[in-house]
């Protein structure tokens, strides 16, 4: 097949999980129910945080950020394979590939430096409590909201940039007519594998960001819990070291699920991975991690359990009223 050039190619084909057609309504059922659940739950998670005093705090102003990424991150991927499914259709246009590639690192690599950021708020909670207990002065929570908005701000400038660069890469290839990409939404090295002209300098630019992004932020994290479990570990009581482990358990729960299947893709060299576990390696990080975070933050924190309860009791207090005043209208 003979290259062509960018202006040639007007879609690609998205093959998803299976060509099964029995297996479609099944498929389009489990990744609603999924999606339905991940934008309901982390949206609770952000109502919920908002609107308690109590929680406006570092770790839970991450958490209701991380929680808006995994919205986000969901419905770059999520929709359009639904669309799909629905339509009968496997195709998306070039722009359309392009602009989710663009929106899909985004999010990936927001979320892996808000990862990063909530494991140094965890080393700083446990190997320096009183400092912390400091730091949570209400003289001082101005400063400090600041200072988290402006760590979150330098996140979404990285990861824009880091997409932008990304998407731009994309733009000086060529690529043959009618592909084929053997996933369910246009992930970057399926893509790129695509091509029909040289991809050298776009896998050095996509090894290179991962290592440094990714390597990095992973070095930040393992070093923040190294300090963590050697702080533990000289606690003297049973009972303190419970107390110490279980405030970062989710958070180390969250990490262990997305941050292994990120690098295991990213990472990994591309001949050690068939088509299917790459799928089943982006469906953990993608649409599982996202629907899980809120559970694993919830279940496990006392504080997000009591403001949840009260953020209901709220609404269920408020809405008969509304209810009975749009009715008298």
């Amino acid at each position: 097949m003979e290259p062509g050039n960018d202006t040639q190619i007007s879609e690609f084909i998205l093959l998803g999980f299976s060509e099964e057609p029995e297996l479609q309504p099944l498929i389009f059922g489990l990744f609603l129910s999924m999606y339905l659940i991940t934008v309901f739950a982390n949206l609770l998670i952000i109502l919920t945080v908002s609107s308690d005093s109590h929680l406006h705090t570092p770790m839970y102003f991450f958490l209701s950020n991380l929680s808006f990424v995994d919205i986000c991150f969901i419905s770059t991927t999520i929709p359009k394979m639904l669309w799909n499914i629905q339509t009968q259709s496997k195709a998306i246009t070039y722009e359309g590939c392009i602009t989710q590639i663009y929106f899909f690192l985004l999010s990936a690599v927001l979320d892996i430096f808000l990862l990063t950021v909530m494991a140094y708020d965890r080393f700083v909670a446990i190997c320096h409590p009183l400092h912390y207990t400091i730091i949570m002065n209400p003289r001082i929570c101005g400063l400090l909201v600041l200072l988290c908005g402006l760590l979150v701000l330098v996140s979404w400038v990285m990861s824009a940039l880091n997409s932008l660069l990304q998407s731009l890469m994309m733009l000086r290839l060529s690529f043959c007519t009618g592909l084929e990409i053997p996933h369910f939404f246009c992930e970057l090295n399926q893509v790129v594998r695509c091509a029909c002209s040289d991809t050298f300098l776009n896998d050095i630019v996509i090894y290179f960001a991962a290592a440094i992004l990714g390597g990095g932020a992973f070095t930040g994290i393992i070093y923040s819990y190294s300090k963590i479990i050697s702080c533990i570990r000289r606690i003297s009581s049973t009972q303190g070291k419970y107390k110490a482990f279980s405030t970062c358990a989710s958070h180390l729960s969250v990490v262990a699920l997305f941050y292994c299947t990120v690098l295991s893709v990213y990472l990994s060299p591309a001949s050690t991975h068939s088509s299917q576990s790459n799928i089943t390696a982006s469906v953990m990080y993608t649409v599982v991690t996202p629907m899980l975070n809120p559970f694993i933050y919830s279940l496990r924190n006392k504080d997000i359990k009591r403001a949840l309860r009260r953020f209901i009791g709220m609404v269920s207090l408020k809405m008969p009223t509304y209810l009975w005043l749009k009715k008298c209208k």
